[in-house]
């Protein structure tokens, strides 16, 4: 399996002033499964549109834009 990359990196700022960049689905998909403070509709929504992704079924962009709004709804910064 090929890594597929985002046009741009978030940072994400996670608890503990521990900052990570993520930059793809694959780093997304580690994240949401680690340290990751709360796992709402945006959080399923981002774990589902990562997969797919990575498999092809959606553009890399769509599952950004999901885990930007996952980060949102757990109240992490991202930049």
């Amino acid at each position: 399996m090929h890594q597929v990359l985002w046009s741009h990196p978030i940072e994400l700022g996670l608890t503990g002033n521990d900052v990570r960049t993520v930059k793809g689905p694959s780093d997304a998909l580690r994240c949401l499964a680690g340290q990751w403070p709360h796992r709402g509709p945006n959080y399923v929504a981002a774990r589902s549109a990562c997969r797919a992704a990575i498999d092809g079924r959606r553009t890399v962009e769509e599952a950004r834009k999901l885990f930007i709004s996952a980060a949102k709804e757990a109240h992490l910064e991202t930049h």
